[in-house]
């Protein structure tokens, strides 16, 4: 997860992860790691949110007991910031969430699963 969170390929760690701001590559550069199967749609999004909104109601709850702020000093400071911090946060976050799915080998990053042998029904139930 470190290794995405920083914008390097989960495997090798040396190969850049996002080829546009949260497009990631097809596969790696430098160890041919293959990511064009990973699956970090809606996760990464969510994370931030929560911690965007904790660290921007936060601080509108301490200032609003420690300050007298009038409302176009509120959105002057909070509108920017949490704008700033959710476009800061997104990529690292997709990056973790793509780390995380390599790690535990989901959406095809493990290979195919090996299909167990099919056995006739009867042969199954104990039969001939």
């Amino acid at each position: 997860m470190r290794r995405g969170l920083f914008g390097r390929c989960p495997h090798c760690g040396e190969g850049k992860l996002f080829r546009t701001f949260l497009k990631p590559v097809d596969s790696c550069e430098a160890c041919g790691e293959t990511l064009h199967h990973q699956r970090a749609d809606d996760l990464p999004p969510y994370i931030v949110i929560t911690i965007v909104g904790h660290i921007v109601v936060g601080g509108i709850l301490l200032a609003e007991k420690y300050s007298n702020w009038s409302i176009a000093l509120h959105l002057w400071v909070w509108l920017p910031l949490t704008v700033f911090l959710s476009l800061a946060l997104m990529q690292p976050a997709k990056g973790a969430v793509i780390g995380l799915q390599w790690a535990l080998r989901m959406h095809g990053f493990g290979g195919a699963m090996p299909r167990p042998e099919r056995q006739p029904a009867m042969k199954a139930l104990g039969g001939r």
